[in-house]
C-alpha cells in the first residue's frame, strides 16, 4: 500500500466501502476492481478497498470476528501474532504486575490489542509510517490507553514504560524454517535488543528456527506451536520470565494449551527397536529439545536411526507428541510400498520424513494410491538401514 491508497481508503467513503466488500478469490476481486471502476471510483481507492477486502477474509484465521474492523498490511498480516496467541503474551505482563508496555515494532497491533484488551496502557511503535497509520486505526477503540508512534525502536524514550514486548522485523521474510535465523536477520540488531532485556522485563519474539547458539543464558525461550505449525520463540526476561524456566514448549490446539517446561534442554531417552507405536513430537517440543521428557512421560525410547521419532509399545497419548499405531515396516522401495498400499486399499496417504534424503511429494507421484483407506507412511531410517513405516494415526 502507498500514501495515495492509504489516504483514499482512510476516509469515510474508503472505509464503509470496504465493509461492504466481500471477497473470498482471486475471481471475486477482478469483478470487484471492474464493477468499482465502472461506477467512478478512483483507482486508488478501488486498489485499497478490494486489497483490504481480500486481506479481512486471510485475516480470520488469525483475528477471528476483529478482522472485520481492522486494517491490514499485507506483510504486516504474515508477520502478526494470532490474537490468542497475543493475548498470552499480554497475561504474562499482567501477571507479572507490568502496567504500561512499550510494543516496539508493533506492526498492524496484533500484539498491542492483546495487551490493550485486557487493561494495560501501551505504547506502541513502528518504523513504517503506513504500518503505524494502520496499527493507529487497528487500536483507535481503545483510545488514549493505546498510543501509537511512527520511529525507530532504538530512538524510542521508554519514560514510565516497565515492561517490553519487541517484535524485530525479519529480513529473510520468506524463508522457511529449514534455515536457522541468526541475530544478523532482524532489526533492530539483536544485541541492541538483548541489552534491553537485562535492564526492562522484556519479551522478544523471534522466527522458530533462531539460531539456539546465539539465545543469551539469563532468558526463557519459549517456543510456541499453534494447531500443528511452530509458529515463532518468544524470549522472555526479567519479572515476565519463570524462575527455574529455560526451556519450554507451548502447545495450542484450537481451545486446548498444554505446556512443557525445564531448566534446561532435556537429555534424550535411550534408543530403542520400533515398537507397537511410533511418537512424532510436535515441532515446539523438538525446537526447545525437550522430545527426551515426553519420551519418558510415554515410557518410549528414541528411535534408532538419530531421528526425532519416538517409539514404545503402548499408546499413552499426550498432547506433546502425535502417535501412530505401527501397521507394517517395509524396504524403502517404491514397487514394494506401491505393493502393500494396493493390498490395503490405501487410497488417502499422508507422508512423513525424517533422517533420509526424500522428497515426499516426488516420492507420491510414484504411488499408485487407489481405495477407500487411509494411513501415514514415514520415510526414515531404523538404525543404520531406510525404511518405510506405514502406521495409522491415534
Amino acid at each position: 500500500m502507498d500514501h495515495a491508497e492509504l489516504a483514499a481508503l482512510l476516509t469515510p467513503e474508503g472505509l464503509r466501502l470496504v465493509d461492504s466488500l466481500h471477497i473470498g478469490s482471486t475471481t471475486d476481486a477482478a469483478a470487484a476492481v471492474s464493477r468499482l471502476r465502472r461506477e467512478g471510483l478512483s483507482p486508488d481507492l478501488v486498489s485499497a478497498a478490494v486489497g483490504q477486502a481480500r486481506l479481512r477474509d486471510r485475516a480470520r484465521a488469525k483475528f477471528g470476528p476483529f478482522a472485520e474492523r481492522m486494517l491490514f498490511t499485507r506483510a504486516g498480516l504474515e508477520q502478526a501474532t494470532r490474537l490468542a496467541v497475543a493475548a498470552r503474551h499480554a497475561g504474562r505482563f499482567r501477571d507479572a504486575g507490568i502496567r504500561h508496555v512499550a510494543d516496539l515494532g508493533c506492526g498492524i497491533g496484533g500484539d498491542a490489542l492483546g495487551l490493550a484488551g485486557i487493561g494495560l496502557e501501551v505504547l506502541a511503535v513502528d518504523a513504517d509510517e503506513i504500518t503505524a497509520a494502520i496499527a493507529a486505526y487497528n487500536l483507535a477503540p481503545f483510545g488514549d490507553t493505546a498510543r501509537v508512534r511512527h520511529g525507530r525502536a532504538e530512538e524510542t524514550p521508554l519514560d514510565g514504560i516497565d515492561g517490553v514486548w519487541l517484535d524485530p522485523a525479519r529480513r529473510t521474510a520468506g524463508h522457511g524454517e529449514t534455515r536457522r535465523l541468526t541475530a544478523s536477520d532482524y532489526t533492530p540488531a539483536l544485541p541492541w535488543a538483548f541489552d534491553l532485556a537485562r535492564r526492562v522485563p522484556t519479551g522478544i519474539k523471534l522466527g522458530p528456527a533462531f539460531d539456539r547458539d546465539e539465545i543469551p543464558d539469563d532468558v526463557e525461550a519459549q517456543w510456541i506451536s499453534a494447531d500443528g505449525s511452530t509458529i515463532e520463540l518468544v524470549l522472555w526476561s526479567g519479572a515476565v520470565a519463570r524462575p527455574g524456566i529455560r526451556r519450554a514448549a507451548l502447545v495450542l490446539r484450537g481451545d486446548s494449551a498444554a505446556e512443557l517446561t525445564a531448566a534446561a534442554d532435556a537429555p534424550d531417552a535411550e534408543e530403542r527397536p520400533l515398537g507397537a507405536y511410533l511418537h512424532e513430537p510436535d515441532g515446539a517440543v523438538i525446537r526447545a529439545r525437550l522430545i527426551g521428557e515426553v519420551a519418558r512421560t510415554l515410557d518410549a525410547g528414541m528411535l534408532a536411526g538419530g531421528t526425532a521419532y519416538m517409539t514404545s509399545d503402548d499408546a499413552n497419548p499426550t498432547p506433546f507428541a502425535a502417535s501412530f499405531r505401527v501397521r507394517e515396516v517395509l524396504p524403502l522401495k517404491t514397487r514394494d510400498i506401491d505393493a502393500v498400499l494396493r493390498r490395503e486399499g490405501i487410497g488417502t496417504l499422508e507422508i512423513k520424513k525424517r533422517g533420509v534424503d526424500v522428497d515426499p511429494a516426488q516420492f507420491r507421484k510414484k504411488l499408485a494410491l487407489s481405495g477407500s483407506g487411509a494411513a501415514t507412511l514415514f520415510l526414515t531410517r531404523l538404525g543404520d538401514r531406510r525404511a518405510a513405516v506405514l502406521a495409522d494415526r491415534l
